[in-house]
């Protein structure tokens, strides 16, 4: 041709380059496979951590459930659950409620998730602690030392996210120029700044229960939780360090795929790792769900 002309922005040229064609939109359905299989993922995580709360709380009376603050560990059960019920926020068509909600919930109710293991593990070693003679750790001995822990750390990740929100929210945006041929439908973060500042605190927290639990996972206790809680956040940090590279170097709905199956993995490595030790005492060796046991193992 003598002249050419460029296609619009929503559209694109055919092979011969002598016509204009639609995009198409890009985002990640409930009804297409990719899609159907996170669903199901989810459901199921959630339906598990509802049969493990449930046991708990049917054996809420018995020395395993007991152990290092019972209340503590249902708000750790539900808040697993509410961190694989978040992922239906990433799934369908974004849109402005959806896109305000996805990173905000997920650095919410996961900073408190981390939170509640992180005063779970200050428990044990503050109980062991508090047994020396003379210690003056006796007196942080109790439920306000672990209230106050999951209080604080997840009133900052509120917080944080509060201020996001007011500042600069993320919104839907229509990106036509990454992919030729598809429009994807995504939800520009507003502020990256602030997305990696929630990152970075979730990350922050994980590794300071890393730490502690580390350090605290050969004290002498038969339901010391510690040591599972180490292997739980081996398998957390090895999540969302994958994540960073895995979510820059992605595009479209695929950036959401990551997204999801790292929050999926490590909801279920905080699941396993914790409770089905548990859940197997209960169900399985009810024998050794016993004050005797626990007296004899100290």
């Amino acid at each position: 041709m003598a002249e050419c002309s460029k296609c619009p922005d929503d559209q694109y040229t055919n092979k011969n380059h002598d016509q204009c064609l639609p995009k198409s939109i890009h985002f990640l359905s409930f009804t297409e496979p990719l899609g159907i299989t996170l669903t199901c993922l989810a459901l199921s995580l959630s339906l598990i951590t509802i049969l493990v709360l449930k046991i708990f709380i049917i054996n809420k009376n018995t020395p395993i459930v007991k152990a290092n603050n019972r209340n503590l560990t249902y708000v750790l059960l539900v808040s697993l659950l509410l961190c694989s019920l978040c992922t239906f926020l990433f799934i369908g068509q974004p849109k402005t409620v959806t896109c305000y909600l996805r990173q905000t919930i997920f650095g919410t109710v996961f900073s408190l998730a981390v939170s509640c293991i992180l005063a779970k593990t200050l428990t044990v070693v503050v109980a062991f602690m508090a047994t020396k003679p003379g210690s003056r750790m006796r007196k942080w001995v109790g439920k306000g030392l672990a209230n106050a822990v999951v209080f604080n750390c997840s009133l900052i990740q509120a917080s944080m996210c509060a201020v996001w929100l007011c500042i600069a929210p993320p919104f839907p945006n229509f990106d036509m120029h990454t992919l030729a041929e598809e429009i994807i439908l995504e939800c520009n973060e507003g502020s990256v700044t602030m997305f990696y500042c929630i990152m970075a605190y979730l990350g922050f927290l994980a590794m300071v229960s890393f730490t502690v639990a580390f350090f605290a996972r050969k004290l002498p206790d038969s339901f010391n939780e510690a040591k599972f809680i180490t292997f739980s956040m081996v398998v957390f940090c090895s999540c969302w360090l994958c994540f960073v590279p895995s979510y820059l170097s992605t595009k479209g709905k695929y950036m959401v795929v990551v997204e999801i199956f790292s929050i999926l993995a490590s909801s279920a490595a905080l699941l396993g790792f914790i409770f089905f030790p548990k859940c197997f005492i209960i169900v399985l060796k009810p024998g050794l769900n016993c004050k005797d046991y626990l007296i004899r193992k100290k």
